[in-house]
């Protein structure tokens, strides 16, 4: 059975899927001050008892990304699920910075797309099983999307490239 966990983290948005194999999903980060310590310290215990372990990132705006940085170093990113994209902000902050680095990391970064699969993200990888995770949405050939690709490179806002995660 797998546990899904949403965390109180004001306007932002953060999550976890410790699924019933030995798959771990993170999805987006919003580490406050106030509450950095309990959620990094819940999620290294959770993650701890997983051997393959992901970090999905819907969109690059701060409310998503706040703390990666901390994150990363505390409990490390093998694994970087976005949108492909050349996302750009006016005001660059360490928690965009380091969005930036995963994402455009060769060894780190999986770029995700309607349809895509991969092994323990939703195909079964023998003994460690599959997460059951499927992308829905973007089509990488949707001239509307396209376009919003285009936009997020001039500093426009990212949230039209956002995946849909079932």
């Amino acid at each position: 059975m797998s546990i899904i966990k949403s965390f109180a983290v004001g306007n932002g948005d953060m999550f976890y899927i410790d699924h019933g194999s030995d798959n771990f999903t993170m999805i987006d980060c919003c580490l406050r001050d106030d509450d950095m310590d309990r959620i990094l310290s819940e999620i290294k215990d959770r993650r701890s008892k997983k051997g393959i372990a992901r970090f999905m990132s819907t969109h690059p705006d701060e409310d998503h990304v706040r703390g990666l940085e901390h994150l990363e170093a505390e409990i490390g990113i093998e694994n970087f699920y976005c949108v492909k994209n050349a996302a750009t902000k006016d005001v660059e902050t360490d928690s965009f910075n380091k969005y930036c680095e995963l994402r455009d990391d060769p060894q780190r970064a999986y770029y995700i797309y309607k349809g895509c699969s991969r092994k323990w993200m939703n195909k079964d990888g023998g003994e460690r099983g599959s997460s059951g995770i499927s992308i829905l949405w973007p089509d990488i050939n949707n001239a509307y999307f396209l376009a919003e690709l285009e936009d997020v490179k001039k500093g426009f806002s990212p949230n039209n490239i956002s995946p849909i995660i079932k």
